[in-house]
């Protein structure tokens, strides 16, 4: 893809912004996106099946949105649990400015998109979803992965949609294997992507070191 790469934190190329009409929450929005970001003129056909697919976030505490793009998962998180805090992290900034400001076109004030170093680390998130970035490569998404699930709270879920062709069972593999203190299960098999839900039951976490 070049250097304007959507894992890059400032694409190449100046932001040149534009409308983008989508369906969210089962309404019609009016949102902006721009390039140099992941899946700008449509939602992914993987976080489609995620949005159609994971069980209701919490309504109450924290909601997490790894890697938000635009915004469709942030923003989807934040229609759906108005009373609930909702999390948008990206590296990519262009990314963060965009779910930012969609949020506030929907008037979405429980919406706040940040740079991953940005969140405050004694949080913890009783719902994440995310459409992972699987093409960063392993090392990479295991590092994103090792960041954001050990924060969890007790009795939290986490949904990821992962292709199944891009190594939806090894990841799951993975995080058994990762994560012995995290329940790791498949949720659902929709076309070519599957659903894995991270649970956490108790209150403590611990991951086992195994190889790359």
């Amino acid at each position: 893809m070049g250097s304007d790469h959507y894992f890059s934190a400032q694409p190449a190329g100046p932001e040149k912004r534009r409308p983008l009409q989508v369906i969210l929450s089962g309404q019609k929005r009016q949102l902006t996106t721009a390039a140099g970001i992941f899946s700008p003129d449509a939602i992914d056909k993987g976080t489609a099946m995620l949005l159609a697919h994971a069980p209701a976030p919490a309504e109450q505490g924290n909601l997490l949105d790894i890697g938000c793009g635009w915004g469709p998962v942030a923003l989807t998180l934040a229609l759906r649990s108005p009373g609930a805090r909702v999390f948008a992290v990206d590296i990519n900034e262009r990314s963060v400015s965009l779910t930012r400001d969609n949020a506030d076109t929907l008037g979405l004030s429980n919406v706040t998109a940040s740079l991953p170093g940005e969140v405050d680390p004694l949080l913890t998130f009783n719902t994440i979803w995310s459409n992972p970035p699987i093409r960063v490569g392993k090392d990479e998404l295991h590092a994103l992965l090792r960041l954001w699930l050990p924060r969890l709270a007790p009795g939290g879920l986490a949904y990821l949609v992962v292709q199944k062709n891009l190594g939806a069972d090894s990841l799951q593999r993975w995080l058994t294997a990762e994560f012995p203190t995290l329940g790791v299960d498949r949720h659902s098999t929709a076309k070519t992507f599957r659903i894995l839900e991270i649970s956490r039951t108790d209150g403590n976490w611990e991951h086992r070191e195994t190889g790359k």
